[in-house]
């Protein structure tokens, strides 16, 4: 069973930037397309940002195109999304997960999800 750790997240001003970070513990990591969702207050978990196995293909909603740089890192088991350029509406509640595609859209794939990590852009 994956274990999702979600880590790098806190408080920035408008303009700020943040690095977060997320390990996944599993055997399927390479195999999987990784992604990272956010759920603002009072909104429901949405996708942000995907990047295919090998890196070769990534995905940005479009609130957060040319901002948000989505990596990861196979060796490592890791996935990283860099957040430059923050605003306000880029608050919420950040969580990495893999994702699969039925119809066109994208859903996560594992079931467990991680606590996720909090950002918060204020001034």
């Amino acid at each position: 069973q994956v274990q999702l750790v979600e880590s790098g997240g806190g408080l920035v001003q408008p303009g700020g930037s943040l690095r977060l970070s997320c390990e996944a513990r599993g055997l399927t990591f390479s195999a999987s397309y990784m992604s990272w969702f956010r759920q603002a207050p009072g909104k429901e978990r949405a996708l942000v940002a995907y990047i295919s196995q090998f890196s070769y293909t990534t995905y940005y909603t479009e609130s957060v195109k040319g901002r948000f740089t989505i990596s990861r890192d196979n060796d490592k088991n890791m996935v990283y999304l860099q957040m430059d350029d923050l605003k306000p509406e880029d608050t919420g509640l950040y969580y990495c997960n893999a994702v699969r595609t039925r119809g066109g859209n994208w859903y996560p794939a594992w079931s467990s999800w991680g606590q996720g990590t909090q950002v918060t852009v204020s001034s």
